[in-house]
């Protein structure tokens, strides 16, 4: 787009222009820390992807195990397992509870699988028909079961990550190529307009000034002209006095005046 139009439609005042150079400062430490923030946010779901790898394929080892264990169990216990663990369980001894955690501003669910303490019937199992061979399951799908939380957790943390990530780019793009150009194209459109105005006012004052020096040199020329002029008129009545022959010398030494007599 073109500068003319990729710019907010403001009046070029210089009030506007603080305005603006204080929202291109706005937006350039929120650009900064938006930046940071993704920066953050990338190192992080790195993390969380190399784990969700690591816990998969530790998953299939432990869900192998388990089934195995189980496969025992049942065979060493037969038919009689299932109301065997029934009859030995009455409440859980692994919760899973979950809080949530702040990555740069940004809260992901967690999830955490704890064992609760104390006796259970289950310890007394091994006494009878497959007990050895039923601890052993259990054992091994607890492991497998924090395996879960552990993997329900970082899938769970990987795509709010993603989302947020997602976002925090977004804005990032467009404080970077949207906004701070369009600040920028203001400012500097304002500035132009305002040094034009500079130039159009410096243009007005010299005019204005050359008029008045036109003015003033006309009036200087008008009175030399008047003086010029009197001076003219004085030097006329003059030259007409000396030749009618008075002078100021014979009004003053001429004699007296006749007498009059009524």
């Amino acid at each position: 787009m073109s500068g003319s139009t990729n710019r907010y439609t403001v009046p070029p005042t210089v009030t506007v222009l603080t305005m603006m150079k204080a929202r291109l400062v706005g937006a350039t430490k929120g650009h900064a820390l938006l930046k940071k923030k993704a920066d953050a946010l990338t190192v992080r779901y790195r993390q969380l992807l190399k784990e969700i790898v690591e816990a998969k394929n530790g998953m299939g080892d432990a869900m192998k195990g388990s089934f195995f264990s189980l496969a025992e169990a049942k065979y060493a216990g037969g038919d009689s397992i299932k109301h065997t663990v029934f009859d030995n369980v009455d409440r859980a001894t692994l919760k899973v509870y979950s809080n949530q955690e702040n990555i740069a501003g940004v809260k992901i669910p967690k999830f955490e699988s704890v064992s609760e303490p104390g006796e259970t019937k289950m310890e007394l199992t091994g006494l009878g028909k497959g007990g050895q061979q039923i601890q052993g399951c259990r054992k091994a799908y607890l492991s497998a079961i924090q395996l879960l939380v552990q993997l329900a957790n970082l899938q769970t943390a990987f795509i709010t990550l993603d989302v947020a990530l997602k976002v925090t780019n977004r804005r990032v793009n467009a404080l970077e190529n949207v906004v701070k150009p369009k600040i920028e194209n203001t400012i500097a459109y304002i500035k132009g307009e305002l040094d034009e105005l500079e130039r159009e006012e410096f243009f007005r004052l010299k005019k204005v000034q050359k008029n008045k020096q036109k003015v003033a040199a006309q009036d200087l020329a008008r009175k030399e002209a008047k003086a010029a002029e009197a001076a003219a008129v004085y030097d006329n009545g003059a030259m007409q006095d000396s030749a009618s022959g008075i002078t100021s010398a014979d009004l003053l030494t001429a004699g007296k005046d006749a007498d009059l007599v009524f």
